[in-house]
């Protein structure tokens, strides 16, 4: 069964991203929105530690990845709303961390 963990939180006010990431299964994937978009903000530990993650299944929202002036690594993929929409359907489950 496969999941998609949905973060909206910046991850420098709490602990959700770091718990997420404890959690993750080989087929899930992760949709950072809204401020938890700054996890791709580089030169910060979370940036280092989601870039060297294998077979992580990154996905941040462009729209949100955009508004925080925010460039999209290499190891990761940007998606919209449409695009927000499939990965929801093509996973068994949506979890969305609040």
């Amino acid at each position: 069964m496969s999941i998609l963990h949905v973060l909206s939180h910046s991850p420098f006010t709490d602990t959700r991203l770091s718990s997420c990431l404890g959690l993750l299964g080989s087929a899930d994937g992760l949709l950072l929105c809204g401020d938890a978009a700054y996890a791709l903000q580089p030169g910060t530990t979370l940036y280092g530690e989601l870039g060297v993650r294998d077979g992580l299944k990154l996905y941040v929202l462009e729209e949100d990845l955009r508004a925080r002036g925010l460039e999209l690594p290499t190891w990761a993929r940007a998606v919209d709303y449409p695009g927000f929409v499939a990965l929801s359907i093509e996973h068994d489950k949506v979890n969305t961390w609040l």
